[in-house]
């Protein structure tokens, strides 16, 4: 079976589901923006815009939102990857299995979301997000590290190999890529916020090849004949381009030209954007 295509009727020029792709793009510069500084790659960014963008989808649109995201957050975090520095990555030498066992897990929950009802998959977003943002306040080690040798470049491993499988599980069910459970965990192990966001990205890539390869092979049962989108599986790939074509500049050039940030006012920075995408998501219900 090949992906299916399932095109609705053609609406006005420029949108996406009602939505002007100029928006998407404007999105899009925002991914780019969280890619290189807080190693989401897109994804937490992503699945309430799409939902958004697709709501003519109903419960569906949740489904259509993390393929759509596990795509963006694919070239994201391989383009990312791509332009970080080698002494950065040599901190995942080693970790070989790691990669693997996220790849496994985001093969699990990508298979997942085709089986588990959309609201369930909507709320658990809601929720995880909820409990990770009260985790990493309530919690010593992220917004007040702990006392630890902190360097650019070890050879240590940054997460245990056994985490791989649940973590690519959640991120890949979730749509989220990862980066929320990975950067508190390298933070926590005594990378500064630079790093750990940056590592993310090499981790959320092992966690989207696999749900992205899914993602594009079946609709699934979500129905597109009666809105505006354009479907390749289950990946609104018309909002997936419009996405990156914003993003992947951003990338580039915040890779080229890093911002210099305070780690303290870095790590709140990531606090802050994780509530900004739960009211998001919760607005968009």
């Amino acid at each position: 079976m090949v992906p299916t295509i399932a095109c609705g009727k053609p609406g006005p020029a420029g949108e996406v589901a009602g939505v002007n792709i100029l928006a998407l793009l404007g999105i899009g510069l925002l991914t780019g923006a969280t890619t290189v500084l807080f190693g989401f790659g897109g994804g937490f960014v992503a699945v309430p815009v799409v939902v958004w963008a697709d709501a003519a989808l109903g419960a569906e649109a949740i489904r259509v939102a993390t393929a759509t995201s596990a795509l963006v957050m694919l070239v994201n975090s391989g383009f990312a990857t791509a332009v970080t520095a080698r002494r950065v990555l040599s901190a995942l030498r080693g970790s070989g299995a790691l990669l693997l066992l996220l790849a496994a897990g985001g093969t699990v929950g990508a298979l997942a979301t085709r089986h588990v009802p959309a609201g369930d998959a909507r709320w658990g977003f809601v929720a995880y997000v909820a409990l990770t943002i009260a985790d990493l306040l309530l919690r010593p080690g992220f917004l007040r590290p702990r006392a630890q040798a902190q360097s650019a470049g070890g050879a240590r491993r940054p997460l245990p190999a056994v985490l791989g499988v649940p973590i690519g599980a959640v991120a890949a069910f979730l749509g989220v890529g990862g980066s929320v459970m990975t950067v508190p965990a390298l933070r926590r192990a005594g990378h500064p916020m630079r790093v750990a966001t940056a590592l993310a990205n090499p981790l959320t890539l092992a966690v989207a090849l696999p749900a992205t390869a899914l993602s594009l092979y079946g609709a699934a049962g979500v129905a597109a004949g009666r809105t505006y989108l354009r479907l390749v599986g289950l990946v609104d790939v018309r909002a997936a381009a419009a996405l990156l074509l914003g993003a992947l500049p951003v990338i580039a050039l915040l890779r080229r030209r890093p911002p210099r940030i305070p780690d303290r006012a870095h790590a709140w920075g990531y606090l802050a954007l994780l509530g900004v995408v739960e009211a998001a998501m919760l607005l968009t219900g």
